[in-house]
């Protein structure tokens, strides 16, 4: 698939975090070329402006998943999530590709001063959440933090039907789309690090069947969207299930496992085509309330950057496999 030079002038014409990755996957530039722009996230733009808020115990806002004094009763939380707490902006730092190197010693740090708000447990051994312990697994193992406890989690936590819930605590034996895809990505992030181990991976593979099972965007039962959800693209992607966030993961683990794309994911490559615009770009359609850093992508409406390099970068993988 061709690209437009001046889609990719659009695109590289922004952060760093975003430049680079256009570099690498869709401009074919040399590694050196991309990898000077990759090294300019903790200096530059948005990376620089994230580490700037960092607290000298390693925190973020003072919280593991929510700022401190988060009132749960209050309104903010009627209003919206935080995106402010160490979890996310960790989150926020390594989905740019940012080297760890910036972050020496922080692993260390959350160790001793953070704590998460369920139960007071320690930082690096997770809680009870699917989700918020898949972004720990990724962040840990990204800054070196000792998480192979915590790999070993999902494993024996999966449910009966392959994926996982966060609400399972509750007594859920449902697995949830959203749940699913989160604990595939930090499975996937902890896997292409440290090499994981057979049941790891095992598990890693029965959970993607769930999403395949399902064309990623349809129930079992009755073979129609699972949600309207599946279908409405934003970036961050927080914690929220789209096809396009799924399909992302999808295209990594099939690079990383040396496979070819399943041809299963065609319905969804479908609603993710049918989405781009005349000029080859997707268009932010939803923005999670709740309070943030800084804004990392357009506003509703827009053409967005981000979405667009992920489109772009999704059906040249898909098409160039056929």
């Amino acid at each position: 698939m061709a690209i437009d030079a001046a889609l990719l002038d659009w695109m590289i014409d922004t952060d760093p975090a975003l430049r680079w990755q256009v570099e690498r996957d869709l401009m074919g530039a040399p590694a050196e070329e991309y990898e000077r722009t990759r090294a300019r996230i903790p200096t530059d733009g948005m990376g620089a402006a994230l580490l700037a808020h960092q607290d000298p115990d390693g925190r973020w806002a003072g919280g593991a998943y929510f700022p401190a004094g988060f009132e749960f009763d209050g309104p903010e939380a009627r209003s919206g999530q935080p995106w402010t707490a160490t979890t996310w902006t960790l989150t926020t730092l390594r989905e740019f590709g940012m080297d760890a190197a910036p972050l020496t010693g922080t692993a260390q740090l959350l160790a001793r001063s953070a704590r998460w708000e369920y139960d007071d447990l320690p930082y690096w051994g997770g809680e009870v959440d699917v989700c918020i312990n898949a972004k720990t697994l990724a962040n840990g193992v990204w800054l070196g933090a000792d998480v192979a406890e915590l790999a070993g989690w999902f494993p024996a936590h999966q449910l009966p039907d392959g994926g996982w819930n966060c609400e399972w605590l509750e007594g859920s034996t449902r697995s949830s789309f959203h749940s699913t895809l989160n604990a595939l990505k930090g499975m996937l992030w902890y896997e292409i690090a440290v090499g994981g181990a057979p049941e790891l991976r095992a598990s890693r593979h029965r959970g993607a069947e769930y999403l395949l099972h399902r064309s990623l965007l349809h129930r079992e039962s009755t073979g129609e969207p699972v949600g309207g959800f599946v279908s409405e693209f934003g970036y961050p992607w927080r914690h929220r299930y789209s096809v396009l966030n799924a399909a992302d993961h999808f295209r990594a683990a099939a690079l990383y496992d040396g496979t070819t794309p399943d041809a299963r994911m065609t319905r969804a490559i479908e609603v993710i085509r049918s989405q781009r615009d005349v000029a080859g770009r997707w268009l932010q359609q939803f923005r999670l309330p709740g309070r943030v850093w800084l804004d990392i992508d357009v506003p509703v409406g827009e053409p967005s950057p981000w979405l667009t390099l992920f489109g772009t970068r999704l059906l040249q993988w898909w098409d160039g496999a056929r």
